[in-house]
């Protein structure tokens, strides 16, 4: 199976007609435009997006086929899903967050860390979540302060923490 980006996750019904209310996990809420299709969590099937409205917070979505309030309450609370070949070019120093979870993290001084296990996004900043020796998690906000240097090639992260921090 190809990887999968998660670019949503289905929070509630909206109406009676089969909208879907998407808490969208992209900072480019329009992106849901530019898809035909998605998958949702727990089902092989593709969806097909027939109509694409926006929230202040929230993208309403409907499928073909889905115009029903009765056949999509299911789908609550699931994740919602593109094929990696759909992902967008990102900025340079911009990166997905599926390309950033699992890498080492090692100091500037190469002292190994842990693995980025998770990341939380925050209205200023990403905050990268370590997981370190014993299951200890170490969090650094993600700023080129303290992470200078990401290789995705190498699949690493290069951090830069202050006193205290690790």
């Amino acid at each position: 199976m190809a990887k999968m980006l998660k670019v949503g996750k289905i929070v509630n019904t909206h109406g009676i007609k089969g909208d879907l209310k998407v808490l969208p996990l992209t900072d480019y809420m329009e992106r849901f435009e530019e898809l035909d299709r998605v998958y949702i969590d727990g089902y092989d099937e593709r969806f097909y997006i027939k109509n694409v409205r926006y929230m202040p917070t929230f993208v309403l979505l409907s499928f073909k086929g889905y115009e029903d309030i009765n056949l999509v309450k299911r789908f609550k609370d699931k994740y919602l899903f593109i094929d990696e070949n759909q992902r967008r070019d990102l900025p340079e120093d911009t990166y997905y967050i599926a390309d950033i979870v699992g890498l080492d993290v090692y100091t500037t001084k190469d002292e190994y860390i842990g693995k980025v296990k998770d990341i939380i996004q925050t209205s200023s900043n990403d905050v990268y979540v370590i997981e370190g020796e014993g299951n200890r998690e170490i969090m650094i906000p993600a700023v080129e302060k303290f992470i200078p240097e990401i290789c995705l090639g190498e699949r690493k992260i290069i951090i830069d923490p202050i006193e205290g921090m690790v």
